[in-house]
């Protein structure tokens, strides 16, 4: 501690006798959206960051580290997972992250944003190692909300804050595509065959209702007879011969 004093002293004085020139290598303006962390002779000099705003430092005995305290996002890169019923898939995310402790990030790791990055590609891979493939399409938001717990609780001693994770893609293998393609076809054909069967099964209800109706009904039964005919001429001018009149149809149907 004495040598230090006596260096701090010194780096005044030699501070003091080349004014103003001095003042070129001892002040630093700090953005808004920066903080600084201040080493003297290797030591911490405070435990709070520094900024924003003009800062002045010794030369040669102070070491300023400057923090971006900006949200950032990175992309992780194509992972091949295997996932919990051994279903080879390929999975892209993206993470958006930000320093909310200048001191930590550090003082506790050499590179946060790096490490930060390292540590998403292997929470990818094993948080999607304890899920099934359906739960993996169907269940995006609920696995990117995991993830984010997971790496927000393990970067916390490095100061970073995980604000989001999202799953970007997910690749499924192409013989498994054509597989679950083949598998939605017969499921549709399945529904479309129901659907035909039920509105058969209503057109024979209607008809045979119909059916009684007109027997019961000599006189619907003539205009059943017209209209038909009407149909058969599309409403075009035209002369249909009667092989008999009519008015012998009840009698033919008696």
């Amino acid at each position: 501690l004495y040598c230090e004093r006596i260096l701090i002293f010194f780096s005044y004085l030699f501070l003091f006798i080349t004014l103003p020139f001095s003042l070129i290598f001892c002040l630093y303006v700090i953005r808004h959206y920066e903080r600084a962390v201040i080493f003297r002779l290797g030591r911490l000099i405070l435990n709070d960051p520094i900024g924003p705003g003009l800062l002045c430092i010794i030369p040669c005995l102070d070491v300023v580290k400057r923090v971006d305290l900006r949200t950032y996002t990175f992309d992780v890169l194509t992972q091949d997972v295997l996932t919990k019923d051994s279903v080879t898939v390929a999975v892209e995310a993206v993470v958006y992250y930000r320093i909310f402790n200048p001191i930590l990030s550090v003082v506790n790791v050499k590179n946060a944003y790096y490490s930060t990055r390292l540590l998403a590609q292997t929470t990818l891979r094993n948080v999607l190692g304890t899920i099934d493939m359906c739960a993996l399409l169907t269940e995006r938001e609920h696995i990117a909300e995991l993830m984010q717990e997971t790496l927000d609780s393990s970067t916390d001693i490095w100061g970073m804050k995980v604000e989001r994770v999202e799953i970007k893609d997910v690749r499924l293998p192409l013989q498994l595509q054509r597989s679950m393609a083949a598998e939605a076809e017969a499921t549709r054909e399945a529904k479309a065959k129901i659907i035909l069967a039920l509105g058969e099964k209503e057109a024979s209800t209607l008809l045979k209702s119909a059916a009684l109706e007109i027997n019961n009904c000599p006189i619907a039964l003539q205009l059943r007879y017209l209209h038909t005919l009407n149909s058969i001429t599309n409403g075009k001018q035209s002369t249909i011969i009667f092989p008999i009149p009519i008015e012998f149809i009840p009698l033919v149907k008696n």
